[in-house]
């Protein structure tokens, strides 16, 4: 008799928790962010702060990668397209922002696009970037509007200085060099702001794939 009984309340807490997950996927599904990494790099406009929030309550008690991963995008874009005004805010919603792209990426760290946004939290914030960038690389092939993202921050920091991230970027700088028609300013501006190493990165691939550009760089 005590067996039947502690099976049903075996049965009925089974039932419970089930319907209890059923019940948060499904609003999971609901409030989760139309936004993901790779948007933040194609000028996409983030969500606004009241459906962050609803998506920020839910995440963080949340193991659905895809709502973490779309949540922790929404918040670095919305640091990036609307940072506050002093110093302080700007450091504690860029940390913010880093905590939950670190959140995501520990359920789910196949995602280059989402590396790269670390690495981009971690440049704002004067960080070194060059671990978020490598493993940008190493989970996958990303969008061109990524991968020239990719390059701007290669050439601005460090990360340029890696051997292995210069033989990765340079797959980057042909695509972009691919359709040199929308990215040709682009990449004079991202030589312009390059760091020595970085300008050095994009000169030595241009004079192999595109040397009368590599001339056009020169000029800057």
């Amino acid at each position: 008799m005590n067996r039947m009984i502690l099976l049903r309340v075996i049965g009925i807490l089974t039932a419970i928790v089930l319907a209890l997950h059923a019940g948060m996927a499904f609003y999971g599904d609901l409030i989760r962010p139309n936004f993901r990494a790779s948007d933040l790099f194609s000028g996409e406009i983030p969500p606004d702060k009241a459906k962050l929030a609803a998506a920020g309550g839910l995440a963080s008690f949340s193991w659905d990668g895809e709502l973490l991963a779309n949540y922790a995008a929404a918040m670095a874009a919305d640091f990036l397209h609307h940072p506050a005004i002093d110093a302080g805010g700007r450091a504690s919603e860029n940390k913010a922002a880093q905590s939950a792209v670190v959140a995501a990426l520990k359920l789910s760290p196949i995602r280059p696009a989402l590396w790269l946004t670390l690495g981009t939290l971690q440049a704002q914030a004067g960080e070194a970037v060059t671990p978020a960038v490598k493993m940008s690389y190493l989970t996958g092939s990303v969008p061109i509007d990524v991968a020239f993202s990719r390059v701007q921050t290669v050439t601005s920091s460090a990360a340029a200085t890696d051997e292995e991230i210069k033989l990765l970027a340079q797959s980057d700088i042909r695509s972009a060099l691919a359709n040199r028609s929308r990215y040709e300013p682009l990449l004079i501006a991202a030589y312009v702001q390059a760091t020595p190493q970085g300008k050095s990165l994009l000169l030595e691939t241009t004079k192999v794939t595109d040397p009368k550009f590599n001339e056009i760089m020169r000029r800057y």
